[in-house]
């Protein structure tokens, strides 16, 4: 297993929690393969000076979990006496009282995984933790976390306002991807582009970082994940899906359908073949589990306008549902060179379009955070209407400041064509109100010309006269750049 990285932020908010010795109850929830188990046990094991019990549940019978709690529980207690292996608690009401009772003779860590597991055969588990938190454990010294993969019962059954427990929670924890900029402390001897290709195939999950081999290429990487005798890769999209829905198909559809870049009810619909009646009922549950999200351009106030596009939100599924899904009857028999050369064919134009924005939005919304532009936004994402699309958009709306981006990705050099392509798209988007002051940032995945930050001044200046709007500038940015102001800013955070 690799060394722990990243989560500083996570890390020190249980720390927090730890050492202010009250009764606290943290819900830890996020999609699976995330690190939620590897983020507990690595606390367990470097915090909580052996004052701390992880405990799984399984998919097992209700009887079968309470007496594996148990004998958990009498290790903890004992650690020098043998447990015998009929063990058993009468109930979740007697074994949660007696983690109170534990928990009063000093402090104690109490972590439960999978407890949507023990919410699938025991419904009244829920309520009997509320009664046992209300009248013992928020009366003891517990630091209690519930933990979870199943996002829509989490939601339902912990977090929702008529939930058992809501309000009760010290902190909720939904535990996101990996930034890119770990990539960089994970994959040492990867370049930049290299980590970027990761990043678009396998998005920020630990999991699947973890099954790649640093001694071959990415290419390499891929024909050993995609080999008929191991299948995790083709499987994986299976198991994401089934903790929200038994019949996947038409979620599957849709999932496809927006991985191949169609983004509105009419282009899903078409794609489908479903209804836009159908189309948005599936969608809606698509967004509940998160791996789609509907997003709207940064300089649209109104939550219900209908310029909204659905996005896929989760790197690997997007991934899979446009390269992966299509081939599998033929990788099953081993056949692997029509899907590689299709990969290494599109690949560049599928990270140009999903992963190389985001990153190059995130820079932005960084870089303005640290005071590194001329210009602070607020809001960060992309800028459209029918017959064009800004890659990056900025905005702040109080102090009338615009900033627009385009990105490059691709192995030829950049050239300036990518900024008279935005600043002629700057003419569709100009607020009608005078006031406002604008800003320009062209991303690459490679170096600039020495000469072209001039010359990428000149243009705007040229391009920027007699226009009702204020010009502060432009700036040109490469990802090696990034790569160390992701690195710069994570430090001094």
């Amino acid at each position: 297993m690799s060394e722990f990285v990243g989560r500083s932020e996570e890390l020190q908010t249980i720390d927090d929690i730890w050492v202010s010795n009250k009764p606290a109850l943290m819900i830890l929830y996020g999609r699976r393969r995330i690190g939620k188990t590897r983020l507990l046990s690595y606390w367990l094991q470097n915090h909580s000076q052996g004052q701390g019990l992880y405990w799984m549940a399984e998919a097992t019978a209700a009887f079968d979990q309470l007496s594996s709690f148990a004998q958990a529980m009498s290790a903890y207690e004992t650690p020098d006496i043998e447990i015998p292996p009929d063990l058993a608690y009468p109930n979740w009401q007697y074994a949660l009282q007696r983690a109170a009772t534990l928990a009063k003779e000093q402090r104690m860590a109490l972590f439960i995984d999978e407890v949507t597991y023990l919410m699938d055969v025991n419904p009244d588990f829920v309520p009997v933790l509320q009664k046992a938190w209300d009248h013992h454990l928020s009366k003891s010294n517990i630091m209690l976390a519930l933990c979870g993969s199943q996002m829509g019962m989490i939601q339902k059954h912990l977090l929702a306002y008529d939930a058992p427990l809501f309000g009760r929670a010290t902190v909720q924890m939904n535990l996101q991807p990996l930034r890119y900029f770990t990539t960089r402390e994970f994959f040492p001897h990867y370049t930049p582009v290299e980590r970027m290709i990761i990043y678009s195939i396998w998005g920020g999950v630990p999991a699947y970082w973890e099954r790649l081999n640093t001694d071959l290429s990415i290419s390499d990487n891929l024909k050993n994940l995609l080999k008929p005798s191991n299948t995790w890769m083709l499987d994986e999209a299976k198991l994401l899906l089934q903790d929200f829905m038994n019949d996947p198909h038409n979620y599957v559809g849709i999932m496809r359908a927006i991985a191949h870049g169609a983004q509105t009810y009419g282009e899903i619909s078409l794609r489908t073949g479903l209804s836009t009646g159908h189309t948005s009922r599936y969608l809606s549950l698509l967004r509940d589990t998160g791996f789609v999200a509907r997003r709207l351009p940064v300089t649209e106030t109104s939550p219900d306008s209908r310029r909204g596009r659905y996005f896929m939100t989760d790197a690997y599924l997007r991934f899979h549902y446009r390269f992966l899904s299509q081939y599998q009857s033929q990788l099953a028999l081993g056949h692997q060179a029509q899907l590689l050369s299709t990969i290494e064919k599109d690949l560049p134009d599928f990270i140009r379009h999903n992963t190389w924005p985001e990153l190059c939005q995130e820079w932005l919304l960084s870089a303005s955070a640290h005071d590194e532009l001329p210009l602070r936004v607020l809001e960060v994402g992309g800028e459209w209407k029918r017959k064009f699309l800004i890659d990056v958009a900025g905005i702040n709306q109080g102090d009338k400041c615009l900033v627009l981006g385009a990105c490059h990705w691709a192995d030829t050099p950049p050239d300036l064509q990518l900024l008279r392509d935005l600043l002629e798209a700057m003419k569709n988007v100009a607020p009608k109100e005078d006031g406002w002051t604008v800003y320009y940032l062209c991303f690459a995945s490679s170096r600039w010309a020495a000469d072209a930050p001039a010359q990428a001044s000149k243009l705007v200046q040229e391009k920027s006269k007699r226009q009702p709007w204020q010009t502060a500038g432009v700036r040109l940015v490469h990802l090696e750049e990034m790569d160390d102001d992701f690195i710069r800013w994570y430090a001094e955070e």
